[in-house]
């Protein structure tokens, strides 16, 4: 079925084949269908790759054709996907394969504002028909008004005053602009400040605070500041891309698109000076010398720039040729590395004493990757939205140091084992168990867009380590690892180039904004499945290292078992009160497992509206799948793997349902309860 813009009035349900169409008049409501040791199905074959779903390498010429092509059809776009007449469409990336489909990435806006939380990525055919749409946000742009109750200056005061209680430091209000907020579901005027001067440790602060223009509440904030022949300290003896100009060379690496690095001699603003001399060897690797950490970040840059371009297809961070720029020895004694969209750079600390530059490779990669995220997806630096930005980064920080193949520093799975942070030679951070920072997180759980992005990122990049290595203990260029899972079964991995692969076509074809983890799961698979097929290895590994993290659960709940269904269909009322189908069970000793499968089988056409539940026998409930505003799929057919161990395994179970939205309908064709064998 070709998936068109999401229409706004109601309708019917398509009913795909492999939806569960068929409905029983009656059936038993509890069915025991299988007891006693389980035969494991053969495991999937790995897929072969559909070389048209894989992005073509886009000249800056050919990328600026693609993206007046979209300015020019801008308009017919925005009436195909049912905009209003005060809604514009501003083109801002695009990506194509080599099968002819287009990903174009719009911003909006309302009135001429602009609308925070209102991109979103349209999916082309060759022929030109639209394939599907993914949003950041559902809602609709209608009756909004255009004046504020609430003066500019109130907005101004409050962002201050929200930068001042993080301890930012010599804090400055840039002025307040009109927007729409959306990101956070109900459209509303609002106005956005961001607040300059340094953060508490010194850090450039860019701190954004949107407050309601009705009312003067603040409704979010984020930071946007983005942390994270040369003889280096890190990587040894390494050739570097330079320029001649007379009897002068200068570190500007004219073959991948201008890059240049800058010494800020320990200041924190300003561009900085380019680093020139009258030899082109640059640095001793010793960090007294100030080229030193020079010719370490300047490599650290090609380095990334290469593995996009030739592993990604993507050449400079915006697609478009263009270098950014490196400024190192910020500040003194400063222990951090950030990137910033506003200068577009990635700007680097000394260290404790200054004596341990943040220039490795995998920092650099790190930085540099922030830019490509702000050019694609866009991912909110706050919520589960600013983890998985984080986590972006250190994946493609892993995947460049691997791609390297640097023998002074080799690739890993740990981040920033070379900078000493901690002043101890351990790692900032783990990917294959990320706890082990002390901070991290391994899994997902409810609470977790709570915690510091550099922490909640903590799940994604395990995701990513048991997708390219599977779980369990190891040893990969010589690092030992141990990969657990949250429910305690094994992934395979598929590899880290396939894992890299997915993640990168995910960030630029289907994550938005507003991105959150169970988004990131939709999107992922969606990619597994157009490169290697849905029933491929590399989509079923996909699927079982989101299980290893606790978003979503296995294909077929990951084993054998005693299972009871309900196929009796239960219709879902559009926008209305919760629905409930029941499971009789009966026969099971004691109290139910800590990996109980619960799978339901749901057509909707906006996954996203649906809040998912199941109540146990004593009316305990259990969320299963939240409610998402950016969560476009179609239906609901994955097993969730629940801890009831809690609750008697006999008696009532229920599947409870709500649609929390307007304009779809659906239904439960069927759910299954399964008590696995172990």
């Amino acid at each position: 079925m070709k998936r068109t813009s999401h229409r706004p009035t109601a309708r019917p349900i398509p009913r795909k084949a492999a939806a569960g169409a068929l409905v029983a008049v009656a059936a038993l409501l509890a069915a025991a269908v299988q007891t006693g040791a389980a035969t494991a199905d053969a495991p999937p074959a790995p897929g072969q790759l559909d070389k048209g779903s894989l992005a073509v390498k886009l000249s800056p010429a050919q990328r600026a054709a693609l993206i007046r092509d979209a300015d020019s059809a801008k308009t017919d776009t925005a009436a195909e996907l049912g905009l209003g007449a005060q809604e514009k469409l501003v083109v801002r990336d695009v990506v194509k394969d080599a099968d002819g489909t287009v990903h174009t990435r719009y911003e909006r806006t309302y009135a001429g504002l602009p609308v925070l939380g209102g991109d979103l990525v349209v999916e082309t055919a060759k022929s030109g028909e639209t394939e599907g749409v993914t949003r950041a946000v559902r809602a609709q742009l209608k009756g909004l008004t255009t004046s504020a109750a609430v003066k500019p200056a109130v907005a101004e005061k409050q962002a201050l005053k929200a930068a001042s209680a993080e301890g930012s430091k010599k804090t400055e209000a840039d002025g307040a602009r009109k927007v729409i907020w959306a990101a956070s579901g109900k459209p509303t005027l609002a106005y956005e400040t961001v607040v300059g001067g340094l953060q508490h440790d010194g850090t450039p602060n860019e701190l954004h605070v949107i407050t309601d223009a009705a009312t003067g509440k603040k409704l979010f904030e984020y930071q946007g500041v983005d942390n994270g022949t040369g003889n280096t300290q890190y990587s040894g003896s390494v050739a570097l891309g330079s320029a001649q100009s007379g009897s002068t060379y200068n570190l500007t690496d004219t073959t991948r698109g201008n890059h240049r690095t800058n010494n800020l001699n320990r200041g924190t603003s300003g561009t900085g000076t380019l680093f020139s001399g009258p030899d082109d060897v640059w640095g001793n690797g010793a960090a007294s010398n100030l080229e030193t950490a020079a010719a370490d970040a300047h490599y650290g840059a090609a380095l990334t720039w290469d593995y996009y371009k030739n592993v990604q297809g993507r050449t400079g961070i915006r697609g478009d040729g263009v270098g950014a720029y490196s400024r190192v020895h910020y500040g003194n004694n400063y222990v951090n590395a950030f990137w910033q969209d506003s200068c577009f750079c990635m700007t680097y600390g000394d260290g404790s004493g200054n004596a341990k530059p943040l220039t490795s490779i995998d920092v650099a990669a790190h930085e540099m990757t922030h830019g490509v995220t702000a050019n694609t997806a866009g991912l909110v630096y706050s919520g589960e939205s600013g983890g998985l930005n984080e986590a972006t980064s250190d994946i493609f920080a892993a995947a460049v140091e691997f791609h390297a193949g640097n023998s002074s520093d080799v690739g890993d799975y740990l981040v920033g084992e070379k900078i000493d942070i901690n002043g101890n030679g351990t790692p900032l951070r783990y990917m294959d168990k990320p706890s082990k920072d002390g901070a991290s997180k391994d899994s997902w759980y409810s609470g977790i867009g709570s915690v510091d992005v550099h922490y909640s990122s903590g799940p994604a990049n395990h995701f990513f380590y048991l997708l390219s290595e599977g779980s369990g203990a190891k040893t990969v260029n010589g690092v030992a690892y141990d990969s657990p899972t949250s429910d305690g079964l094994p992934v395979t991995g598929i590899g880290r180039d396939k894992a890299a692969l997915i993640w990168f076509k995910a960030l630029t074809t289907k994550f938005t904004t507003t991105t959150n983890y169970a988004a990131a799961r939709t999107g992922t698979l969606a990619v597994a499945g157009e490169l290697y097929g849905t029933t491929s290895a590399e989509y079923t590994a996909v699927q079982n290292a989101w299980a290893g993290i606790n978003v979503g659960a296995r294909p077929g709940g990951g084993g054998g078992g005693t299972s009871f269904e309900n196929t009796t269909a239960v219709s879902i009322p559009d926008n209305g009160a919760a629905v409930t189908s029941s499971i009789t069970v009966s026969g099971q000793a004691g109290n139910a497992p800590s990996n109980l499968i619960v799978t339901p089988n749901i057509t909707h056409t906006w996954r996203g509206d649906l809040v998912v539940d199941l109540v146990a026998p004593d009316g305990s409930t259990y969320r299963l799948k939240p409610f998402s505003s950016s969560d476009s799929a179609d239906n609901v057919t994955e097993p969730y793997t629940v801890n009831a161990s809690t609750e008697v395994a006999n008696g009532t179970w229920q599947l409870k349902v709500q649609d929390q939205a307007a304009q779809d309908v659906g239904r439960i064709n069927s759910w299954k309860i399964t008590f696995p064998t172990a």
